[in-house]
């Protein structure tokens, strides 16, 4: 795991544990960073799972998505997620994103975000994600981190 300082001077990076502790720990949103047809950049804020045994992301997006457009012609991402409140912390990076269209794979993935962000399998919202993908709506976007830039202000 590639970990830069993301705040020189304002802070310290966290630790490799501590990445992944905050990956896991946050119910936080990722903000997915794309890049359009016309050269715009797109901000997504979605739900996701961090898997530390790979060091990878997973998020759920519809098969039509500007997200999965977006990708189409570039399969690098940006992504980001920090926590709002004081003191500052978090975890920003680039990586390579591979589309999962495999109801077997993900579905458990579906389960595994659902029940990180609601808590619970039977909630509607929750019904609602597994049963997108299992209809073919939906896909899942595998993130492969190539490094991390991260900050933690607690320790100033």
């Amino acid at each position: 795991m590639k970990i830069l300082n993301g705040n020189p001077g304002v802070g310290i990076p966290l630790t490799e544990q501590q990445t992944k502790d905050f990956l896991n720990t946050s119910k936080l949103n990722i903000h997915i960073g794309t890049v359009d047809e016309k050269g715009h950049a797109n901000i997504h804020p979605v739900w996701y799972y961090y898997d530390t045994s790979n060091n990878k992301f997973y998020v759920l997006t519809g098969k039509d998505s500007k997200k999965v457009n977006n990708l189409k012609g570039n399969d690098i991402i940006y992504f980001c997620i920090d926590d709002p409140n004081p003191p500052y912390k978090g975890v920003r990076g680039k990586g390579i994103v591979k589309a999962h269209e495999n109801v077997n794979f993900n579905v458990p993935i579906a389960k595994k975000i659902a029940f990180r962000y609601i808590g619970t399998l039977d909630h509607p919202i929750s019904y609602e994600l597994v049963e997108r993908l299992k209809n073919g709506q939906g896909i899942v976007l595998e993130i492969s981190p190539i490094y991390y830039s991260t900050w933690d202000q607690s320790k100033l």
